[in-house]
């Protein structure tokens, strides 16, 4: 969990704050909308349209738990009904959930794409693995360098995770 930088403003934590509960609130209400759109759509694309509904499903969950984890990080307090003050309680932010929501979703976001694509059976399942674990690869070599303090280290991680993206983009 990356260390978070002593000095927010009421402002800044505020819009963070409300661009998160925006992010549950607009997430949340696509899944629904998705999945009650499901009986309206043809039934070719009905999976992946109920992809759809379980990607949205689960940015809301971690949408929530990062900003339950924003919320634990800092108090907000007014003195003597003043200005707000922002101060960190001391309480890692877990900036980890982005990584943990990618990889299940990204997998999943390319699977949806290709059910849509109308391909033959054998090349919709053999395309689906071999995008939906490349993502997935992509994303976990990641995540090692986006913890990482060191430059060199952070570069690293970065060119490994472009090759699995490479292959993706490839496809």
């Amino acid at each position: 969990m990356a260390p978070l930088p002593d000095g927010f403003s009421y402002a800044e934590w505020n819009a963070t704050y409300n661009a998160l509960s925006f992010g549950i609130a607009a997430m949340g209400s696509a899944t629904i909308f998705f999945w009650l759109q499901l009986p309206n759509v043809t039934k070719n694309y009905r999976t992946a349209l109920t992809i759809t509904g379980i990607v949205t499903l689960i940015a809301t969950y971690h949408y929530i738990r990062i900003f339950n984890s924003w919320s634990e990080a800092f108090t907000v307090a007014s003195k003597d009904g003043g200005d707000y003050t922002v101060q960190l309680t001391g309480a890692p932010f877990n900036d980890g959930y982005r990584y943990v929501d990618w990889l299940l979703t990204v997998p999943l976001l390319l699977i949806e794409l290709i059910l849509v694509m109308k391909l033959p059976q054998q090349e919709t399942v053999s395309l689906s693995w071999k995008l939906g674990l490349a993502s997935a690869l992509m994303v976990a070599l990641g995540y090692p360098g986006e913890i990482q303090e060191d430059l060199s280290v952070r570069w690293f991680w970065w060119c490994l995770s472009m090759i699995p993206f490479c292959y993706v983009c490839s496809r």
